[in-house]
């Protein structure tokens, strides 16, 4: 029988009903703290019927947020707040991992207790920070030197154990979009000269670490990575993006871990050459595709062998019952954008179900 969207899928230790995925989406909606709150305990629930919930991005520590209104996942309080999400999302016969995240330099000292950002190098990024006070220039980050990055490894491990603790079924490792990870990868970001600068195994170097440590703390087969190789988003790009990639994942492939999530072109910005059917056969294991994906697109890249689940972003947000839609054919909710980022359950937890 020919495999599509609705086949049910083994991501490591994860089995889903069906292959399709609810992609990271931040919304800026957490509460004070960084605490989750009921409306997104609803977002989530209503959710449930994706084959994978991947939630939006979360900073590890407080020197990881780079945008208003982010849930954390290294107090207490946050794990609590998560904890109610993932009852729910389970009592819905949902699966859901969180995403691990680092902005980097893409942050701001308001953001950060006055603290300037820190990055692999002294680079600003051209663009402007979302703050409290709306749209600011971004600030030359902090290099970071190389004996406080033990330190940002046990951040993540932190953040991986509480992960499990709010009762996550794993975790993703965002190593995407020109954050914290990304930087380290990409040499228009990483201009370094010690052990993490330089040779494609230096830039990966920290990526690498945070993989072996959280793999330790969750199990190989817990623990997705996303890559986005050719997105400029943040101000990014990369001299030779084909053959770091390969190298990336190629380095990836003895973890055996549960998922590849690749971004598999730009999110704005100027489109840069990239073979991602070359990327795709590097890697060993579940190969998660993303980016403008439709129902046809992605069943037929599943029948091809290309992908083995699908990750939907905004047809999510604005369907929350997209399977059921997709199954049956049914038409979409539109997105509205002017609700993506912050504000109340409006465009959050209020977008239609079919009708029964």
């Amino acid at each position: 029988m020919a495999l599509d969207l609705f086949s049910p899928v083994k991501l490591g230790s994860l089995a889903l009903k069906n292959r399709m995925i609810m992609a990271p989406l931040t919304r800026n909606r957490a509460g004070e703290g960084g605490i989750p709150q009921a409306m997104n305990v609803t977002y989530y629930e209503q959710r449930a019927s994706a084959g994978l919930i991947i939630t939006e991005a979360t900073p590890i520590s407080v020197m990881a947020h780079g945008y208003p209104m982010l849930p954390g996942i290294y107090t207490d309080a946050q794990v609590a707040g998560w904890k109610k999400v993932t009852d729910t999302v389970h009592a819905k016969g949902g699966k859901i991992v969180l995403q691990l995240w680092h902005v980097g330099r893409i942050s701001h000292p308001s953001l950060l207790n006055g603290a300037l950002p820190v990055a692999p190098s002294a680079i600003k990024p051209a663009g402007q920070a979302f703050t409290y006070q709306g749209l600011v220039d971004y600030v030359e980050p902090r290099a970071l030197d190389a004996s406080e990055l033990p330190g940002i490894v046990q951040d993540y491990v932190h953040a991986a154990k509480c992960a499990l603790a709010a009762g996550f079924d794993g975790v993703e490792i965002h190593s995407a979009n020109g954050y914290l990870l990304d930087q380290f990868l990409r040499d228009g970001s990483n201009k370094r000269t010690d052990n993490y600068g330089g040779s494609f195994e230096n830039r990966a170097r920290l990526l690498m670490e945070v993989t072996q440590a959280v793999v330790n703390v969750a199990g190989a087969d817990k623990v997705g990575i996303r890559l986005s190789p050719v997105n400029p988003f943040n101000d990014m790009h990369d001299s030779n993006p084909q053959a770091l990639f390969n190298y990336v994942v190629d380095a990836l492939n003895p973890f055996n871990l549960a998922y590849l999530h690749v971004i598999e072109g730009n999110i704005g910005g100027v489109e840069q050459p990239f073979d991602f059917v070359a990327l795709r056969k590097h890697f060993k294991n579940t190969y998660m595709a993303n980016l403008a994906y439709d129902k046809a697109r992605g069943n037929a890249a599943i029948a091809s062998g290309h992908a083995d689940v699908i990750a939907y972003g905004v047809p999510f947000l604005a369907n929350p019952d997209l399977v059921k839609r997709y199954r049956t054919n049914a038409v979409l909710n539109e997105a509205d954008e002017n609700t993506f980022y912050g504000g109340d359950e409006k465009g959050y937890t209020d977008y239609p179900f079919l009708k029964a």
